[in-house]
Order: structure tokens, then C-alpha cells, then sequence
């Protein structure tokens, strides 16, 4: 008897350890095949979104590939209308721009330029300090000073990085294209190869449907959401009289799109451009509390609550999704991990040896009423 309680124990180590051993492998692999990987996803979550617009055209007689190719068309007509309706702005901004940075050079100057030393000088010292000090103890000469990257290549790295970002999109655009264009046969394929009962298949086109249903609507939310911030803040800035109100507008609904991280990059962007442009701090303060309160009501309380109602998903669960996927897949991953995990717990609630994975993700009471209407 006590011998078979110790293989049985035996087993479940065994078993524990080779799924530690997968998750870690899968985890590493997910890494180093980002850059196969994202564009992959951005595509299938483009082609998602676009299906139903697609299908309607079917309806009307009009075949799939070619409803596919009209459909990216508009999508890259109202892209680059858009930039073009912005573009004197954005031209503007840039022009501008040298002049912003000496500006903005000055009253870092002038906040520095205090009778005795600043804060930062103290722990520059400190640090200095510190260095000396383990070069001693360790009998190694110190090391000179290493220079700071310039700003032509700092500039140099953002610019191959916004290169990085436009293939990105390219590949994924591509990808949507093929999926919309291939119609339901890629569909058929995975039902085909999904198993040969038809209870198999009955539930892979239960989780199909399910997965299309959430990824369109979490799209739907984030798109509606983040336009009628852009909307709400245009009307801010108006009313402090920003300059470029409209495009300042749009950048700060594009960055509000990044979950969590995304609202600090905007309010610090918009601190930049109200320093320069008012000399009163009140009005800074004002025009960030506005913000503040915008992005808080519409982003925070609004998107969050309809994503709830949308996804079923757990709160902390989606948030500790989205901080393991940042990490992962850095700024693409902040983006992908909410729909992501909702796809993992939509997968996870029709395989019975997943249950605890979609209890941990499912909001409360959820999986208790998804699992009473399967039983029906």
C-alpha cells in the first residue's frame, strides 16, 4: 500500500516538473520567435475584425478575394486620409521642433541654475564616490568614464525601430489580406484536422465561434473607446487653447490604446508641449487634470467596464496578462495580451483538464453559468 502512495507521488512530481519544463520551453520559444510571432498575430486579430465587413460583401454576390481587396483598400484609405487630414500639423510640429527643444533646454537650465548644488549633482558624487570606493577594495583600477550615446544615435535607434514597427504591420497587413481572401477553407481545415467525432468538432466550432465573437468585440471596445477619448481631449485642448489641438489629440488617443502604460506616455507628452507653450503653471496643472479625469472616466472606468462585459474575464488576471505579455513582446504585447488570454480562456473552458486555468481567468460566477448552459 505504501508503495503504490509513493509511485503515485512519484508520478505527479514527474508530472509537475515536465509541465514546469514545457511552460518554461514554451515561454522561451514565444521570445525568440517575436518577430516571426507578432506580425502573425496582428494579422489574424486584423483578419477577425474585418470578417463581418467581408461577409456582407459575400452577401451581396460579390466574391471573397475581392471583397478582401476592397476591404484593405478603404482600410488604407482612411489610414492615410487621416494622416493627410493631420498632415499640416504634424508638419508644423516638426518645424517647430528645434525651437521646442532649446525652449525647453532653457527652463531646464533655469530650474538647475540654483545658488548651491542641485539634488542630481549630490548623488552624482555619491555614485562617484561609491565607484572609487569598490575599485579600492577590489585592488582595480577605476574606469574611465564611458560616454553617452549621442542624440544622432539615439535618433539613429528610434528611426530602424519605427522601421521595425512599419514591417511589422506591412507582414501583418499581408496576412490579414490571405485569411480574409482564403474565406471559410482555412476554417474547414481546422475542423478537419480538429478530430473525427462530431462531438470533437461540434466543440472546435463552439470555440471558433467563441473566439471570434471575443476578439471582435474587445476591437470594437478599443477602438470606440479610444476615438471618443481622442474626441473628448480635441475639445480640451480647444478650450486651453493648445496649439495643433486636433493632432495633439490624435497622438494622445493612439498612445492611450497601450494598456496601463500608455495614458503616462500622453500626459507626459502633453506636459511637454503646455511647458512650452504657457508660462503659467496653473494652466499646465488644469490642462493635465483634464486629462487626467478624461482618460480616467472614458479609458479607466468606461473601457474597462465594457471590456468586462464583453471578454468575462478576470480583472487581475487580464492585468497580470497584459504586464507578462509587455514583458515578453514589449510594446506589441502590451496590446495583444488582453485578447490573447481571452482566447486562452475560451480554449481553456471547453477542455475539461484545463478547469482550474479558466477558473483562474473567468470572472466570478462566470464559469459556474458556462458550464450549466454546456450541461443543457
Amino acid at each position: 500500500m505504501d508503495s503504490n502512495v509513493e509511485k503515485t507521488r512519484r508520478a505527479r512530481r514527474t508530472e509537475a516538473a515536465a509541465i514546469a519544463i514545457a511552460v518554461i520551453a514554451s515561454i522561451a520559444a514565444l521570445k525568440l520567435a517575436q518577430d516571426f510571432l507578432i506580425p502573425i498575430v496582428v494579422g489574424i486579430f486584423g483578419a477577425y475584425a474585418l470578417r463581418p465587413i467581408v461577409n456582407k460583401l459575400a452577401e451581396w454576390r460579390i466574391p471573397e478575394s475581392v471583397a478582401a481587396g476592397l476591404v484593405i483598400a478603404a482600410l488604407l484609405a482612411c489610414i492615410i486620409g487621416g494622416g493627410y487630414g493631420l498632415r499640416d500639423e504634424a508638419v508644423s510640429a516638426l518645424s517647430d521642433l528645434p525651437q521646442a527643444a532649446h525652449t525647453l533646454r532653457m527652463h531646464i537650465r533655469t530650474l538647475l541654475n540654483n545658488p548651491g548644488p542641485s539634488p542630481i549633482s549630490h548623488v552624482k558624487e555619491a555614485a562617484a564616490e561609491l565607484k572609487k570606493a569598490a575599485s579600492e577594495v577590489s585592488g582595480e583600477p577605476a574606469s574611465p568614464p564611458v560616454a553617452s550615446p549621442g542624440i544622432i544615435d539615439r535618433l539613429t535607434s528610434d528611426g530602424v525601430d519605427a522601421l521595425g514597427a512599419l514591417t511589422t504591420l506591412g507582414v501583418a497587413l499581408a496576412v490579414t489580406m490571405f485569411l480574409l481572401a482564403a474565406g471559410n477553407s482555412f476554417r474547414r481545415k481546422l475542423l478537419h484536422v480538429a478530430g473525427n467525432t462530431l462531438r470533437e468538432r461540434r466543440i472546435t466550432v463552439e470555440i471558433l465561434d467563441e473566439i471570434d465573437g471575443q476578439v471582435q468585440r474587445y476591437l470594437l471596445v478599443m477602438l470606440s473607446t479610444n476615438v471618443a477619448l481622442g474626441f473628448a481631449l480635441w475639445g480640451v485642448f480647444l478650450a486651453f487653447g493648445i496649439e495643433r489641438a486636433a493632432f495633439w489629440a490624435a497622438c494622445v488617443a493612439v498612445l492611450h490604446a497601450i494598456p496601463y502604460v500608455g495614458i503616462v506616455f500622453a500626459l507626459l507628452l502633453m506636459a511637454a508641449v503646455s511647458i512650452l507653450q504657457f508660462a503659467n503653471a496653473g494652466v499646465v496643472f488644469g490642462l493635465l487634470l483634464c486629462m487626467a479625469i478624461a482618460s480616467t472616466a472614458i479609458g479607466l472606468f468606461l473601457q474597462n467596464w465594457l471590456q468586462g462585459r464583453a471578454s468575462k474575464m478576470n480583472p487581475v488576471a487580464v492585468f497580470i496578462s497584459v504586464m507578462f505579455f509587455g514583458w515578453l513582446w514589449g510594446g506589441w504585447g502590451l496590446l495583444l495580451g488582453a485578447p490573447l488570454i481571452a482566447i486562452v480562456r475560451t480554449i481553456a473552458n471547453r477542455i475539461d483538464s484545463l478547469t482550474p486555468l479558466c477558473e483562474f481567468l473567468s470572472a466570478d460566477g462566470e464559469r459556474k453559468k458556462t458550464a450549466t448552459v454546456a450541461a443543457r
